[in-house]
């Protein structure tokens, strides 16, 4: 079993998605989606008398932008940054309470999010999502306690940020390590 932790508004999830799933259908592995919300992606703002750690703040954060867009580019994915990022909780929640395959669902949500804007905070809309896979909209109650739940589990796992993997007790940050997973997956078929 993979663990994979991902926020909709967290452009590396976005970006991982494919290629994790990639991993899950070559390899066999069994993927648990673990619905975990980090701070959203934001630029700052050029100030006039900006201090050299400001400025390398901000410079840093238009390099990643540039990297992430880059490699949206490479998977032939459309992902804009919004100026006021939007949240993404009650998409988490609904996540959480999920029967059966989420894919269609993360999907249909890291679309609207990345090529859309769409505030996945906003039940109507994530409702809407849901509805468009044929998936029920869960008891915002009980689905926000869940989500509640489940991020209290991965922080004892030490997950701090999206996406994550875990496996094998192993924790990994970033799809960078996918190859590494993969040895482990491979390993455990062969011990």
């Amino acid at each position: 079993m993979l663990t994979v932790a991902i926020d909709f508004k967290s452009p590396a999830s976005c970006l991982a998605l494919e290629p994790t799933l990639d991993l899950a259908r070559e390899t066999g592995v069994q993927i648990d989606w673990l619905p975990f919300s980090i701070r959203p992606f934001s630029i700052p703002e050029e100030q006039p008398n900006e201090t050299v750690g400001e400025r390398h703040r901000r410079v840093r954060a238009l390099s990643r932008r540039d990297t992430w867009l880059h490699y949206a580019a490479v998977q032939g994915r459309d992902m804009h940054f919004a100026e006021t990022p939007a949240g993404s909780d009650a998409a988490l929640a609904a996540l959480a309470s999920i029967d059966g395959d989420p894919v269609p669902f993360i999907r249909a949500a890291f679309a609207a999010y990345w090529s859309e804007q769409a505030d996945l905070d906003d039940e109507t809309v994530v409702a809407a999502l849901l509805s468009s896979v044929q998936k029920p909209v869960p008891d915002p109650q009980s689905a926000g306690e869940k989500l509640l739940s489940i991020r209290v589990r991965a922080e004892e796992y030490g997950i701090f940020e999206s996406p994550s993997y875990i496996i094998a007790d192993q924790l990994f940050v970033g799809r960078e390590h996918l190859p590494w997973i993969r040895s482990l997956i491979e390993a455990a078929k062969v011990a």
